[in-house]
């Protein structure tokens, strides 16, 4: 028995959102009568901390502090239109949805404010912790509590926005039917250590280094989460999840996850991350979010690794044991690749 180390490189250009349609997304935000704001959408955060980021995202285009603002996301009968939580969209789309909508609700609250002062609401500004002030007069200030109160109850004002996004549809060029499906990418560089057992077909994945460029992180903490996380999505799509070797026979369908294979938290291994900030011009301060693109260059990255440490082209995922023995025995017996700096193999 011999364990091989191999080393696998890919990267990816990712599209973020799609073309069809201007790919819309509506955001709805108003104010309670206690000068609170809730965000209204039907863009659905499956886990990957959307309502954080769009609450951030109101927050900074309110000009009021993050811990007053909520975001409810209701569903397509109650909430405004979005087309959906898919193609890494989400930051992209309903972030300037909510920059629109935060915006003009920012307005009517500046002019309720200036009625309030008896000044223009041009001269008018938020500190960011719940105040609206005279510029170069910061004494001359009243709280955005206090205005909404007087909006609601005393001017007959709502302060309340709406906002949409959409990208203008691509031309074609009729001739070829070339035409560009998105405004803006996303980019991903991975770098995967694995150790293969020529006795057993193991892969083990030893450690991960990868870059990402997302245009900027609204949200580093979350941003890292969801990189380590995604890319560990991806090595349990490329070595665990499957229901062989009975598939396509469902007779023996994995019952729960005990019986359906796939790693744990406690098997997550070392990841060097480096997240390249390039801010985007069309998204919401830059920030165009990683999405889909944390899983997908890994699962080539380790399919490159067991070549470059046994031999063996695995193009059918998962690689399980059986298809790397397999692929040992045709060639007769491991070959490893060229090996890189610091090999164990």
């Amino acid at each position: 028995m011999t364990v091989h180390a191999g080393r696998g490189f890919a990267c990816i250009n990712y599209p973020i959102g799609m073309n069809l349609g201007g790919d819309p997304s509506q955001a709805l935000v108003h104010s309670t009568p206690d000068g609170k704001f809730m965000v209204t959408l039907s863009a659905i955060d499956l886990g990957q901390g959307m309502k954080s980021v769009c609450r951030q995202i109101a927050a900074e285009a309110l000009g009021v502090p993050l811990e007053d603002v909520y975001v409810d996301t209701a569903d397509s009968d109650t909430g405004p239109h979005d087309m959906g939580s898919f193609a890494s969209r989400g930051t992209h789309r309903m972030g300037n949805a909510v920059i629109r909508a935060a915006s003009e609700a920012r307005a009517q609250m500046m002019e309720a404010a200036a009625e309030e002062l008896e000044v223009s609401a041009a001269d008018l500004d938020t500190d960011g912790r719940g105040n609206i002030q005279v510029k170069g007069a910061p004494s001359k200030t009243i709280t955005v509590a206090d205005t909404a109160i007087a909006a609601q109850f005393k001017q007959g004002r709502t302060l309340s926005g709406r906002g949409i996004f959409l990208i203008e549809p691509s031309g074609v060029d009729w001739e070829t039917g070339e035409m560009s499906p998105v405004t803006t990418y996303a980019h991903a560089a991975l770098v995967i250590d694995v150790n293969v057992d020529d006795e057993t077909g193991e892969v083990e994945v030893v450690k991960i280094n990868s870059a990402y460029e997302l245009g900027r992180a609204l949200n580093p903490k979350l941003v890292e989460q969801q990189l380590v996380g995604g890319a560990w999505m991806g090595v349990s799509h490329a070595l665990y999840e499957t229901t062989e070797p009975y598939y396509p026979a469902r007779d023996h369908l994995p019952q729960d996850f005990n019986t359906y294979l796939m790693p744990g938290p406690g098997e997550i291994v070392d990841h060097d991350l480096a997240v390249l900030e390039r801010p985007a011009a069309d998204a919401p301060y830059g920030g165009k979010g990683p999405g889909e693109m944390c899983a997908n260059p890994v699962l080539p990255a380790i399919a490159n690794a067991v070549y470059n440490a046994v031999g063996v082209r695995v193009d059918k995922l998962p690689i399980t044991p059986e298809k790397v023995l397999r692929g040992i025995q045709a060639n007769g017996g491991a070959k490893p690749g060229p090996r890189h700096p610091g090999s164990r193999g």
